[in-house]
């Protein structure tokens, strides 16, 4: 039986040394940078080869090894039974390690939860007092056409329970602020909380926005965003031709009945510039996981395949589209090596585990 790295042999296993071993990595930490659920691993493993007690030792031969098979039979009904006995504690002690692992592990998926919560709490008590912080008027929880968001108890709180957190869709946006870097001024339609608004100003673009929803206005505005609710068709009406350099639409175009959002994309074609840009993201319907999300959402008004959404673009006026695909789903089958078997795995993860959303790129005329 070989011996762990460290360990020295001569006849037989040096267990004082395996002790110590195992003492020191777990008093220690373990070593090598290795991460911690690495090192448990690896102890575990450790743990498994080893606890297996027996008399059964390799014996040299010889006249001495003669002696000592001799011996070990004498003495194997003293011993085996001491044997016996430390291989059930051994077994009984990893089944506890284990459990306690297992403890753990759930333990961790609680404090994650608690840790969401948390943030959730936090941006509602935001948005109660920068709404209290507006205007004495009274001002319509939400001026957007039908479905209404109003529909719901509380949307702000549908949306950053459904949706995520500030510094999630920050990141996710994070993407297009090099697309409108030379393209403003830029209006962010169904802004939100001013994610992208924001980034988009810290770059030095000419940005704002606009969104339906008294909350998520009052809530930018807390950071000193130009933000304004107000209904899209109306204010793209207010606005002179050509008067944009580029149009965001994040995750909006789901929520519009088809009348309303044709008439959208013809507004944002009219009101950009030569060479102005468009993008739309909206839900990939063609990931079963992403039309769960859209499903989750009551102020959905229809999922937009990307073809369609392409020709709607099209046919409003503008010259030039693209479809890219975004945000890459965590999980995966994993490949295996036979070649055949991971041909149908990796269609499995395009059928199953495709982009959870797209985005559509529109010109008003040759980008070049």
């Amino acid at each position: 039986m070989p011996a762990p790295a460290g360990v020295s042999v001569d006849d037989e296993l040096d267990v004082e040394a395996l002790y110590d071993q195992l003492r020191d990595e777990l008093v220690h930490g373990g070593s090598n940078g290795r991460s911690r659920g690495a090192e448990l691993a690896a102890s575990r493993a450790l743990a498994e080869r080893f606890w297996p007690v027996t008399t059964e030792r390799p014996i040299g031969g010889g006249p001495k090894g003669l002696v000592k098979r001799t011996l070990r039979k004498l003495m194997r009904w003293y011993v085996e039974p001491l044997a016996a006995d430390q291989r059930m504690f051994n077994d009984s002690l990893l089944k506890l390690v284990d459990g306690l692992s297992e403890r753990i592990d759930e333990e961790s998926a609680s404090l994650d939860r608690v840790e969401l919560l948390a943030r959730e709490l936090e941006e509602r008590l935001t948005r109660v007092e920068r709404r209290d912080r507006g205007p004495a008027t009274v001002v319509a929880a939400t001026v957007a056409a039908q479905p209404d968001a109003g529909a719901l108890p509380d949307y702000f709180a549908f949306e950053s329970r459904m949706r995520g957190s500030v510094d999630e869709i920050r990141e996710r946006q994070r993407r297009y602020v090099a697309d409108f870097r030379e393209r403003g001024p830029v209006l962010d339609i169904g802004c939100g909380r001013g994610e992208l608004v924001g980034m988009l100003r810290v770059a030095g673009v000419d940005a704002r926005g606009i969104d339906a929803d008294a909350d998520m206005v009052a809530y930018a505005r807390g950071d000193q965003l130009p933000v304004e609710q107000a209904d899209v068709i109306s204010y793209l009406e207010g606005l002179e031709d050509g008067a944009l350099g580029g149009v965001f639409l994040g995750q909006v175009v789901e929520h519009l009945p088809p009348l309303t959002l044709v008439r959208v994309l013809e507004l944002c074609a009219a009101k950009l510039r030569a060479g102005g840009l468009l993008v739309a993201e909206t839900i990939n319907p063609l990931s079963p996981i992403a039309l769960r999300n859209y499903y989750a959402d009551l102020t959905h008004a229809q999922p937009l395949v990307p073809e369609t959404l392409e020709l709607l673009a099209r046919q409003s006026g503008f010259a030039e589209t693209e479809i890219r695909f975004v945000n890459e789903p965590a999980e995966r089958l994993t490949e295996p090596d036979d070649p055949v078997i991971a041909g149908n795995v990796r269609r499995l993860n395009e059928l199953l585990f495709g982009p959870l959303d797209y985005a559509l790129y529109a010109w008003t005329s040759d980008r070049r």
